[in-house]
C-alpha cells in the first residue's frame, strides 16, 4: 500500500525523468510530485469511489489541476472493509500523470511512442515474476469472500453498470489451429467468485481474443482462458478457465 517513507516521496519527486519500473514506484513518483490524492476516510466502491474522481473531469477543472486518486480505506454497500487500496486516474488523469509513466517529457511522449512500437524490446522469460507472488487456483476461488470476491472490484458508473468491472483485465488465448497466443486487455463484468464476462468484441471483426473463441466454438470445444488483473504489487493471478 505504498508503503514509502515521505523523505522517499520528496525524492522521488526530484529525480530526473525515467520509467518506474513498477506501479508501487509510480505511485510514489506521483506522489513526489503532487500528482496523488490520497483519501484515507471510509469510501464506498459501490457508489462513490469512481464519481469523486469523476468530478474532476465533469467540474471545469484545467488539465494541469487533475489528480490521480489513491483510496486506502476501501468499503462496499454491505459493510465490507478490504485490506487491498484503489489507484484511479493514475496512468493517464493528465498529461503530467501520463509523463510520469512514460519516464518522458510531455512533448516527446508521442516520439516515444514511435520508436516503441517500430523497435520492441525481446521478450524476457522469468521464472518467478513477482506479480504472481500470490497466486489462487481451483477449488481456492469459490465461495463467500473468495477468489475475485477478495478484490475491492469498483462500479465505474453507479445506477448503469450491471456489475462491477474490471477495466483493464489481462486474458490470454490461444489459436486451436496455429498455436499462437493473443494476450488483450478487455473489460470484465464481475459475475461469480470464479468466473468474469469478458469484453472482446467492442470493435468490428472483434478483438484477438474474440476471434480463438469463434474458432473454438466452430469446433464445439472449450477455450481455455488464463487471466490476471494486477491489484497491487504482489498481484494476484487466477488460474485457468474454461468458458
Amino acid at each position: 500500500m505504498l508503503e514509502v517513507s515521505s523523505d522517499a516521496r520528496r525524492s522521488a519527486g526530484n529525480r530526473d525523468p525515467a520509467p518506474p519500473l513498477d506501479f508501487q514506484s509510480h505511485l510514489c513518483a506521483l506522489e513526489g510530485r503532487g500528482l496523488l490524492l490520497r483519501v484515507d476516510r471510509p469510501i464506498n466502491k459501490d457508489t462513490e469511489l469512481h464519481p469523486l474522481v469523476r468530478w474532476q473531469f465533469q467540474g471545469g477543472l484545467k488539465e494541469d489541476q487533475r489528480r490521480a486518486f489513491l483510496f486506502t480505506n476501501v468499503t462496499d454497500s454491505s459493510g465490507r472493509r478490504y485490506d487491498v487500496p484503489v489507484a484511479v486516474g493514475a496512468l493517464a488523469a493528465s498529461p503530467q500523470i501520463y509523463a510520469v509513466g512514460m519516464g518522458r517529457p510531455v512533448e516527446e511522449i508521442e516520439a516515444a511512442w514511435v520508436h516503441a512500437i517500430a523497435s520492441p524490446m525481446p521478450p524476457v522469460l522469468v521464472g518467478a515474476p513477482a506479480c504472481q507472488a500470490v497466486v489462487i487456483t481451483g477449488k481456492d476461488l469459490r465461495g463467500p469472500g473468495a477468489g475475485l470476491a477478495r478484490l475491492p472490484v469498483p462500479i465505474s458508473t453507479p445506477g448503469f453498470d450491471a456489475a462491477p468491472y474490471l477495466t483493464a483485465t489481462l486474458c490470454i488465448t490461444r489459436d486451436p489451429d496455429t498455436g499462437i497466443q493473443n494476450m488483450g486487455t478487455y473489460r470484465a463484468a464481475l459475475k461469480a467468485t470464479d468466473r468474469l464476462g469478458v469484453r472482446m468484441s467492442s470493435r468490428v471483426g472483434g478483438a484477438g481474443g474474440y476471434l480463438h473463441w469463434q474458432k473454438h466454438n466452430r469446433r464445439g470445444e472449450p477455450i481455455w482462458m488464463k487471466w490476471q488483473w494486477r491489484a497491487r504489487l504482489p498481484a494476484l493471478r487466477f488460474g485457468w478457465r474454461k468458458l
